[in-house]
């Protein structure tokens, strides 16, 4: 049980005790520095049901729990603070038996527990993965490996872009400028040599609206008028006609990009369990436009088009089908949200992990989605975070200016390589064991530099910056983990046993609370789908292991049993980085 949970009874049944009255809630929180204790009780909220001293009220509090709470040995009262000083018998039987599971502070999932469905990446099939990617799929998969930590089953997917006038752009580049090009003749990754063809259509296209500009033709007229954009639309029309060799090549074309993704998503260290192609779903949801119309909750127009007024909900009026009978994309989230649910019966809810530009589009699905009638529709959540900007500025696809997600961890690869090696930390290390510890470090440090920060904000990402092997980086708390199993290994006996017999030192105290913190920071992060919660913690269970470090011997300190205590706790300290870096998708190392 909870140390809080604990002395919720005992302060429950003090209360009754002394004061006659059963308590509405028990309020705590840390004790701040200055004072002494571990953990604070906070009494105004006592002065809505018993009237007085607060300072009299926390001292008859404090002396009954010195008398009847094992786990508190002393008090002081603070003005309307009653702080507590807790057991180290406490802190002793906690750690004993948190020290030998693996999977302290993961909830294995119950059968009859609704499964959640997290959706991410979702890239087009025109470009490769780029540095917004890059955000989005580490979001995506932390966060689903922590609502999985939480104790729910876990779906991840995504849904491809596969469709429309951009991937014919690329298609069309090709056909007209790639001479027979292939992954294999240029080596190339597919998705790479897909996203050059994008860019030179984009070339194309604006020589083409510069020579008719000169011809005398607006700008808007150019824009419609350019040959090249008019062969893509034939060639989406022919696309969508079933057109034997168009849809041939946009096969072969979008295989390429797969590949390519797949070793980008391996590299990354990301995976989905299934997977949803807008060219099979652009349709779906056209059946519940007339389920929603017999409902009374869509309604046509003179047109024939088809709306859905949410004015009275503080929204606008949404089309879901065009007067010509076509979807639009609100019409097809919404069958794939029910064709999902089919697909996986056991879901309850879903996470979209979109950017914060669809704010609005989401807030309009879920609305429609709960006013068709479907229970789990009141636990769908938008995943909305901010861009990923560099120094330099924003990125544009098109115009060939993004950062390759490839380029990107091969840059924080080496840029790893670089600054271990100026450290001087890699005697003993053979190539191959350099190569994979850049690797580990690079990465880490680029998935702890985009995940400790709210998916809301946005962040200015300095490559550089990342990489410091000091402060709140991935490095810092990588090589902290490396100076435990250092330690580890240099220990000569037996972890097995249990400690009861010795007094806390003050930092030893401080690193149990900031242990038993980590199952309800698991809990906290699962329910605010914020990986930040996660990587912050880590930060400051490894801050306070330092500070512990520092002050204390532990492979030199003359007490065996204090010692022995002392390894078990480093021990315990590197079990817990790892699990939530692993959380966080980050590897750690053995040694650096």
């Amino acid at each position: 049980m909870k140390l809080t949970q604990i002395l919720t009874n005992h302060i429950e049944t003090a209360v009754q005790q002394l004061f006659g009255i059963a308590i509405e809630r028990v309020e705590f929180q840390l004790t701040r520095k200055e004072f002494e204790g571990d953990i604070t009780m906070v009494l105004f909220p006592l002065l809505k049901q018993i009237k007085g001293n607060p300072a009299e009220m926390g001292t008859k509090i404090g002396d009954y729990l010195v008398a009847n709470a094992p786990e508190v040995v002393r008090f002081n009262v603070v003005s309307g603070f009653l702080n507590l000083v807790v057991s180290d018998n406490y802190y002793l039987s906690f750690f004993n038996q948190i020290k030998s599971n693996n999977t302290f502070g993961f909830v294995t999932p119950t059968a009859t527990e609704k499964a959640v469905m997290v959706e991410y990446s979702s890239p087009n099939t025109n470009k490769p993965l780029h540095l917004g990617h890059v955000r989005n799929n580490l979001l995506g998969y932390s966060v689903a490996e922590i609502i999985k930590a939480s104790g729910k089953k876990v779906y991840k997917t995504q849904i491809i872009n596969d469709r429309g006038i951009h991937i014919c752009k690329s298609m069309l580049a090709w056909q007209k400028f790639g001479e027979g090009q292939t992954p294999e003749t240029t080596q190339l990754k597919g998705d790479k040599l897909v996203g050059n063809f994008y860019v030179k259509f984009d070339q194309e296209y604006k020589a083409q609206i510069h020579e008719l500009i000169a011809k005398g033709f607006s700008e808007e007229d150019a824009k419609k008028q350019a040959p090249i954009i008019l062969e893509a639309q034939e060639m989406l029309r022919k696309w969508e006609a079933g057109d034997a060799e168009v849809v041939a090549l946009w096969k072969k074309m979008n295989q390429w990009v797969y590949d390519g993704f797949a070793e980008t998503y391996t590299n990354l260290g990301v995976d989905f369990d299934s997977y949803y192609y807008e060219s099979n779903t652009y349709l779906l949801g056209k059946e519940v436009v007339q389920f929603g119309l017999e409902k009374g909750i869509f309604e046509k127009d003179p047109d024939g088009s088809v709306w859905i007024d949410l004015t009275a909900d503080g929204l606008d009026r949404k089309i879901v089908l065009r007067s010509d009978g076509t979807a639009v994309y609100m019409t097809q989230d919404i069958g794939t949200a029910i064709q999902r649910v089919k697909d996986f019966p056991n879901v309850g809810g879903m996470v979209y992990t979109v950017g914060n530009e669809q704010d609005y589009h989401f807030k309009v699905l879920f609305l429609i989605l709960k006013k068709l009638g479907f229970d789990w529709a009141e636990n769908l959540y938008h995943l909305s975070y901010g861009m990923v900007e560099l120094p330099s500025g924003k990125m544009k696809s098109r115009e060939g200016t993004v950062v390759d997600a490839d380029d990107l961890m091969t840059e924080m690869t080496e840029t790893a390589g670089k600054i271990a090696t100026e450290l001087g930390k890699l005697d003993g290390y053979s190539e191959t064991e350099k190569a994979q510890l850049f690797k580990t470090i690079g990465l880490g440090a680029l998935k702890y530099y985009i995940l400790k920060v709210d998916p809301k904000k946005q962040i200015l990402f300095n490559p550089e910056e990342s990489v410091d092997f000091a402060g709140n980086t991935g490095p810092f708390i990588q090589y902290t983990y490396a100076r435990i199993q250092s330690i580890l290994r240099k220990s000569d006996f037996s972890l097995m046993q249990d400690i009861t017999e010795i007094v806390l030192h003050e930092k030893e105290k401080e690193l149990l609370k900031q242990l038993e913190l980590f199952p309800e920071v698991i809990q906290n992060a699962a329910h605010n789908h914020s990986p930040a919660l996660i990587a912050n913690y880590t930060y400051d269970l490894v801050k306070e292991y330092n500070s512990f470090y520092q002050s204390v011997s532990i492979l030199g300190e003359t007490d065996l049993l204090t010692k022995v205590f002392r390894v078990q706790l480093s021990q315990k300290v590197g079990q817990t980085i790892k699990s939530s870096f692993k959380l966080l998708g980050i590897d750690v190392p053995e040694r650096m």
